[in-house]
């Protein structure tokens, strides 16, 4: 059945949902810890139903307008960042959605601006009000972020005193400020790649994911895609100082999260592309991602430790594929009496690296006239097979896929996998539990009802008109 949506009403549905997952937040989110409420308490638990329900009408009105943009008059790419301003508007004040990460954002930085060694200490070792919002199992764990971040982190922290309002509010901010590069970079980079740019803005930053978790959550993956993405458009430029400037800023990328350096063989790739030779595209790369490491390094005043804590252990909650199997092998060697039960879960997280690292090599290999695209399907390989997967981690190549995929086909199944991720996390940022589970499968299936009934109600005729 055919529903005639224009772009005003998916603009209309898709405020309703973010102004839904705002409010819902305000009882169900991830609160500071004085601000918690039960969970079976009632306001919690109309905030968790309000939370999904706002999913539902978000992704809907998402996929709906994709489905403009496949028509006979899409709308321009300069209407879909409005529609994007407009979606993103409820989120902006709104309390921490879907995890807590936030809060070990604001410790670190307060740790680094105190200089404390953030890489061989936890916020535990900070005390504090700040230390006592972030999640337990991460309060003794190293960061594992790069000093491009955590100097960021410490002069957010100078400058907001420790204040936790004034915290969050920074931190949405330069995670917006990712956004608004990933936004930039869209476009340019679907030119550059023989795609649209109107789809590669609907599936790359009107995506749920990017509204849930980057916005809402805050998360710091949003500045390192926006990075990553304006340091692959400046390596398209015909001048190797543009290219450099590539280098530089895919480097600075990586430190923010490390798995964007996988995007230097790329900028090599596309320097080749743009006419330099070989040797000097892969020597000016390498001096250029040296020299900023070091520089970004000293700035931050945080020394080396961040190679060290790239091993910084993974929850052991997990549901990464590797963790899983590592879990149900070391259940049936537990059942066997066998000694080497400990060994399972690190023993496939090591195999899950090795087969992202074969899965990277393979597919540079075979893209390697399409490098933007591989290095998307990479990122995917390196989510899905790490150690440690969380929904937003699908955005690593979900950003770049969006910007250069060779077809139709290709964009339904990356948005089929961002529609079940966006169900994938609680507001809270913990576990579920029954209750909460069915909680937000009743705001789901409320949301799909009204959403059915008003789609119903819009292709019924006006009185004295025919049906």
């Amino acid at each position: 059945m055919e529903f005639p949506v224009d772009l005003r009403q998916c603009q209309a549905l898709g405020l309703a949902g973010t102004a839904f997952l705002a409010l819902g937040g305000e009882t169900a989110g991830a609160l500071p810890v004085r601000e918690l409420w039960a969970p079976a308490s009632v306001h919690a638990a109309l905030g968790l139903v309000g939370v999904y329900f706002g999913i539902v009408l978000l992704t809907a009105a998402w996929l709906f307008l994709g489905r403009l943009i496949r028509g006979p008059r899409p709308p321009t790419p300069r209407a879909l960042l409005l529609v994007l301003a407009l979606w993103a508007a409820p989120l902006l004040l709104a309390p921490p959605l879907f995890s807590r990460d936030v809060y070990s954002y604001l410790a670190q930085g307060a740790m680094a601006d105190a200089h404390m060694d953030v890489y061989a200490h936890g916020p535990d070792r900070l005390g504090g009000p700040l230390a006592d919002e972030v999640a337990p199992m991460w309060r003794h764990t190293a960061a594992p972020y790069g000093p491009a971040f955590l100097a960021l982190a410490s002069a957010l922290s100078g400058l907001t005193h420790g204040e936790l309002p004034a915290g969050l509010l920074g931190m949405r901010l330069v995670a917006l400020a990712g956004v608004a590069l990933m936004v930039v970079a869209l476009p340019r980079l679907a030119r550059h790649s023989g795609a649209d740019p109107a789809a590669a803005l609907w599936l790359g930053a009107l995506n749920p994911l990017v509204l849930l978790h980057l916005v809402a959550g805050a998360h710091n993956d949003a500045l390192m895609l926006g990075l990553l993405g304006l340091g692959l458009v400046a390596a398209h430029g015909p001048r190797a100082a543009v290219g450099a400037a590539g280098a530089v800023l895919v480097t600075l990328a990586a430190l923010v999260k490390v798995p964007a350096a996988l995007g230097l063989p790329a900028v090599v790739a596309l320097r080749i592309r743009s006419g330099d030779r070989p040797l000097p595209a892969v020597l000016t790369t390498a001096a250029a991602s040296a020299a900023t490491t070091v520089t970004a390094t000293a700035v931050a005043g945080t020394g080396y430790g961040w190679i060290g804590a790239l091993g910084t252990p993974v929850s052991p909650h997990n549901w990464a594929l590797t963790s899983l199997l590592g879990r149900a092998t070391g259940a049936l060697l537990t059942r066997l009496d066998s000694g080497l039960a400990p060994l399972a879960v690190p023993a496939w997280h090591l195999l899950g690296l090795a087969a992202a690292a074969v899965a990277v090599l393979l597919t540079g290999r075979r893209l390697r006239a399409r490098p933007v695209y591989a290095l998307g399907l990479s990122l995917l390989a390196v989510a899905v097979l790490g150690p440690a997967i969380r929904p937003w981690y699908a955005l690593w190549g979900l950003f770049l896929v969006a910007a250069a995929a060779p077809g139709t086909p290709v964009r339904h199944r990356s948005a089929a996998l961002a529609g079940v991720l966006a169900l994938a996390v609680l507001p809270s940022g913990g576990p579920a539990g029954r209750g909460q589970l069915v909680l937000a499968a009743l705001g789901g299936a409320l949301g799909v009802v009204v959403l059915w009934q008003a789609l119903l109600a819009a292709r019924a005729p006006l009185p004295g008109r025919p049906a």
